[in-house]
């Protein structure tokens, strides 16, 4: 994490002074936008250390190591997000691997957008409009967000609003305008798309314009996601209705798996209400089996 902070200052920096250089970047797509919050780092970063730039070449090598495989298993590597500190590397690493791996409208190295950043869908135009001119597929997952509180009080030490949308409904709104910006791009042979999303109304929103533009059956390219054992019904909906659908699942120690769930709770403020939903149609589902018994 150190170190995903240190090139996360280094690039901030390079964006507020284009002529700072940074001798070990590679080729990427553009990072931040002109409303991203550039705040975290209010003065000239030192230089890479020698160590720094030994940890930076062995993670690049990992990461390139696993995208080789997962391009031999034509296996898509989702790249998840993190708070804005060190969300700017993770989006170099990101682009600069897309940029070598994803070949011939099959994206395998995916990004993550989080559209509760009121920057989101600034910075998902630029990065699709970059890869389009360089011709390269790319793959996005779109999730709204969870990092609140700490996003908030991040700005706030620096004496600057929060980064994130004034209210829940311009987050939903940000993640259906992004969403149907992707599937019409898609519409066009253009790219892959992943909606992360416990959000009923989202998940109508966007299957309808799967619908609209032609993407109504299975497609490789379009994927809903949840978490297991949270929103079943959308997901059961969605699988119903003719798309893909995966339940994933976070694994690992409790006291770093039960923060993860926490944030996606906080992230998704309609899991509450989609889970009501589910016990819903589980208890109609028992009704009509206890009639089905007794009949």
């Amino acid at each position: 994490m150190a170190l995903l902070e240190r090139i996360s200052d280094l690039l901030r920096w390079q964006q507020k002074d284009p002529s700072f250089n940074l001798p070990w970047k590679q080729d990427s797509l553009p990072i931040f936008s002109e409303s991203s919050p550039l705040y975290h780092t209010p003065k000239k970063p030192e230089p890479l250390t020698q160590q720094e730039e030994h940890d930076l070449n062995l993670a690049n090598q990992r990461l390139q190591q696993l995208c080789r495989k997962c391009v031999e298993a034509n296996m898509p590597l989702l790249v998840d997000a993190e708070h804005t500190t060190v969300q700017p590397a993770i989006d170099y690493f990101t682009y600069s691997s897309a940029i070598m791996h994803n070949k011939d409208d099959n994206p395998i190295v995916f990004g993550t957008i989080q559209t509760y950043l009121k920057d989101a869908k600034e910075r998902l135009l630029l990065a699709t409009q970059a890869a389009d001119e360089i011709g390269i597929p790319m793959g996005f997952k779109l999730v709204r967000g969870a990092y609140m509180s700490t996003e908030s009080k991040i700005a706030e030490s620096f004496g600057y609003g929060s980064p994130i949308h004034d209210s829940i409904q311009d987050t939903h709104n940000c993640f259906n305008d992004c969403s149907a910006f992707l599937l019409e791009k898609m519409a066009n042979g253009k790219g892959s798309l992943v909606l992360a999303t416990h959000n009923i109304e989202s998940g109508k929103l966007a299957a309808a314009k799967a619908y609209e533009i032609g993407f109504g059956k299975v497609n490789h390219k379009l994927e809903f996601a949840q978490l297991c054992g949270m929103s079943d019904a959308l997901s059961f909906g969605l699988s119903n209705a003719g798309f893909r659908v995966s339940k994933y699942m976070p694994f690992g120690p409790v006291e770093m798996v039960m923060p993860y769930l926490l944030r996606r709770a906080e992230e998704n403020r309609g899991i509450l209400a989609a889970s009501g939903f589910d016990r819903q149609l589980i208890r109609k589902e028992l009704g009509r089996r206890l009639k089905a018994a007794i009949f």
